[in-house]
């Protein structure tokens, strides 16, 4: 069934006049198909539904706005006068043809608005020193000044809604902005964002960028799809700031400070939540500094980060970097199936105090981390993978390395075993002096565990290859480690409680040499193929990782809160999409149930599963339920229904 193409024109008119799109300078309403699809399955009848296509946005063309194009006439007031227009009208898409724009003074972004740069067309910076002067802001002390203030931008918006920068054209700094502190006039960066709500971030280049290519802050729901950034000549990639519901596909950034940064300041005057992000498939580079960075800025909480299938070149810091400095706690942070060539430091992790952040911050913490799949080669001897936690509330906790093969350089002599000295208020990895160990060098730290994972060096080294000081439950399975001709010992431990090397072996497939100073050996039950360990998953806030009662697998169990809704998280990979049987191990010492929800990818799969009493709380007992599960990740989580809590959680056994 057709609808008359008059009816169809007469409507758009009508809708275009109610807008005030027919009193603006040649802005157009693209036309829909005048034909009007009815979606049926059986002879229409009064009652048939005609599907009818959305209204299709305005377009606003610069050069109808005065826009010249031609590279050296300034577009700026031209651009803004299109922009205006496609807020005024309800939203629509401002375009750039083909043609380098000059923009000499700040784009001021606003709500309902796309930039789309077509192919071959150019926004540019200029050195007229004529951009919008910074704003005052009273919370200054808490960051950088390039943090603290946002207008000073090639391009700026805030409090904005539905906003968007697309195409395949290109934003260029043209060696125009700064990347230290800049004077009134002077830009540092080309994109600055605060409190805005539906971003979009794709397909465009954004080229020399002064301090930031973009910083964001206080943003939901951000979307970045075939991004590109090149930046190596500058500083900063994106800076992702106190930002929530991220998803970022197909990036490519070349950075010459941060590349991907997500960090939490406090230049809005509020300690604001990070998290629910995803990045996969994506290229990072970082000259001087870090690639794929969390901090050093963190005032607010992160959790629940996912990065992906993710290729790494050159970093002068570090590869993956995770710092809390300033109060925040960091959790539930997975990195998966990604590679890294030359960093300088491949892994860190270093809880400090700086405190940088108002409402009087306590010292933050990291727990809950997983790399899985992650191979790397090194460039620097002195900067071995470290996890650094601080004494009391600031130690990490529950880290899972599965599958990590590392590469040093070594080349260092036999040196003294004795931790190296640390400034707490420096996040970078030469805040730590010369590691001990050439491979992991962990303090602090409870429950951490390495299973098929290995590290080598590429020039012999008189350091053992881990050393574990003052920390809890480290565990190395089926781990490798090369030898070093004149180093003391393979695996050292220094005041650990419940250590355990097993089925590990040197490269030429000796025994590793295992050498402890006030420590204690517990390897508990040594889980099969498919164990995930409860203490390694992710948890309610309050649970405990405990020893107390004998007979668990791995370094501990999961003593949830006593509360309905506690819970526990684990993240299974399936090789194949299909059903399996998955078996918990729990205790339950009481003579009550403690019944569970089961959902799988958040999914329910079953309700009020039994989990009834085992006699004991050193009896423990298995319970078995079907699911389906997806190709690769999958995220299983049980649920108590009942104010006992759920009973002590133990592992779960999955596909192997």
């Amino acid at each position: 069934m057709k609808r008359a193409h008059t009816t169809a024109a007469t409507a758009l008119l009508t809708l275009a006049v109610a807008l005030g799109l027919a009193q603006l300078p040649a802005a157009t309403v693209s036309a829909a198909p005048a034909d009007r699809t009815v979606t049926r399955t059986a002879p229409l009848t009064g009652g048939d539904l005609v599907t009818v296509p959305p209204p299709v946005a305005a377009e606003f063309n610069v050069r109808d706005y005065g826009a010249v194009g031609n590279g050296s006439t300034n577009d700026t007031a031209a651009i803004n006068r299109a922009i205006t227009a496609a807020n005024s009208a309800g939203g629509g898409t401002v375009r750039f043809t083909a043609g380098t724009y000059e923009s000499k003074n700040t784009i001021h972004m606003k709500s309902d608005v796309t930039l789309q740069l077509d192919a071959g067309s150019t926004i540019s910076g200029n050195g007229a020193d004529t951009y919008d002067p910074p704003e005052t802001n009273p919370w200054d002390d808490y960051q950088d000044y390039g943090h603290s203030h946002f207008h000073n931008a090639m391009i700026y918006g805030d409090r904005l809604t539905n906003i968007g920068f697309t195409g395949s054209g290109v934003i260029d700094g043209d060696g125009a902005l700064i990347t230290g502190n800049p004077k009134s006039g002077e830009a540092d960066k080309i994109i600055s964002l605060t409190r805005c709500t539906n971003l979009t971030l794709s397909g465009i280049t954004l080229r020399e960028g002064g301090h930031f290519a973009a910083l964001i802050n206080d943003c939901d729901n951000v979307v970045s799809d075939r991004l590109v950034m090149d930046t190596a000549m500058d500083r900063d990639g994106w800076n992702v700031i106190n930002t929530t519901d991220v998803r970022i596909t197909n990036a490519h950034l070349e950075a010459n400070d941060d590349a991907l940064a997500f960090k939490s300041d406090y230049a809005l005057g509020a300690k604001l939540d990070n998290g629910r992000v995803t990045v996969s498939d994506s290229y990072l580079s970082a000259g001087c500094c870090n690639a794929l960075m969390f901090g050093s800025e963190t005032c607010g909480d992160f959790t629940d980060y996912r990065f992906e299938r993710i290729t790494i070149k050159g970093s002068d810091k570090s590869g993956l970097g995770m710092v809390s400095m300033d109060g925040s706690k960091i959790s539930d942070v997975h990195y998966k199936d990604i590679t890294m060539t030359e960093v300088r430091s491949p892994i860190m992790q270093k809880v400090g105090t700086r405190k940088r952040c108002g409402n009087n911050p306590g010292t933050g913490s990291i727990s809950n981390v997983t790399y899985t799949n992650i191979k790397a080669t090194g460039k620097s001897a002195a900067y071995a993978p470290t996890m650094w936690g601080e004494s009391g509330s600031g130690r990490i906790k529950n880290i899972t390395y599965q599958n990590v093969d590392i590469t040093v350089p070594g080349g260092n002599g036999t040196m003294t075993t004795d931790p190296p000295s640390n400034q707490p208020t420096n996040y970078n990895p030469n805040s730590i002096g010369t590691r001990p160990a050439y491979g992991w060098y962990i303090r602090n730290a409870d429950n951490v565990s390495f299973t098929d994972s290995e590290v080598r060096f590429a020039a012999g080294d008189g350091r053992p290859a881990v050393i574990a000081n003052n920390s809890t439950g480290i565990r190395f399975d089926r781990f490798t480690a090369q030898r070093g001709g004149n180093s003391p010992s393979d695996l050292l431990f220094q005041n650990v409680t419940g250590y355990c090397a097993a089925n590990s072996a040197n490269t030429s497939g000796g025994a590793l040499r295992v050498s402890q100073s006030g420590s204690t050996q517990d390897c508990g039950t040594t889980p099969g193929p498919g164990r995930h360990e409860a203490e390694n998953a992710s948890y309610t806030t309050g649970s405990t990782i405990d020893s107390n009662h004998t007979g668990y697998s791995g370094s501990g169990f999961v003593n949830t809160p006593n509360a309905v809704g506690s819970y526990v998280e684990w993240t299974v990979t399936a090789t194949a999409a299909g059903s399996a049987d998955l078996v918990i191990g729990y205790a339950n010492g009481t003579a009550a149930d403690r019944p569970l929800d089961i959902t799988v990818n958040g999914a329910t799969v079953a309700t009020g599963v039994s989990f009834p009493g085992t006699g004991a709380w050193t009896a423990w007992r298995t319970v078995t339920f079907p699911a389906a599960l997806q190709a690769g990740a999958n995220t299983v989580r049980v649920t108590a229904t009942s104010a006992d809590g759920a009973p002590n959680l133990d592992y779960l056994d999955g596909p192997a």
